[in-house]
């Protein structure tokens, strides 16, 4: 009578060692995809950083780019008025050198003697 009751026992305690067997490796399986998981967030973060300085770095080059390109269109703006002027002034000595030839040629050929 005894022997039926220690296997009934014998395989409830194999049945409850398996079950704690694949408990424990489920725990480990656990912990080793939490471990993974703390790693890349880890990297991600690490990424994350990296990215935001070079945002960062890309930002200021913007600025500058920006500071630059405001400066640039004073200096055209700048040339295009000397340039102006100084075609006007080109204008005015061509003018003035065309007066002058006509007086000549009006002294010269049809001012009576």
């Amino acid at each position: 009578d005894a022997l039926p009751i220690l296997q009934s026992q014998r395989a409830l305690l194999i049945h409850g060692t398996d079950s704690l067997n694949r408990a424990t490796q489920s725990i480990e399986r656990s912990h080793r995809i939490a471990a993974e998981t703390d790693q890349i967030g880890t990297e991600i973060i690490e990424e994350l950083g990296q990215q935001r300085e070079q945002l960062d770095r890309t930002k200021d080059r913007l600025i500058n780019t920006g500071e630059n390109l405001s400066r640039s269109r004073k200096i055209l703006r700048s040339m295009s008025r000397k340039l102006m002027t100084n075609r006007l002034l080109l204008a005015v000595v061509i003018l003035l050198e065309l007066a002058i030839l006509g007086g000549v040629v009006y002294y010269k050929f049809f001012r009576k003697h």
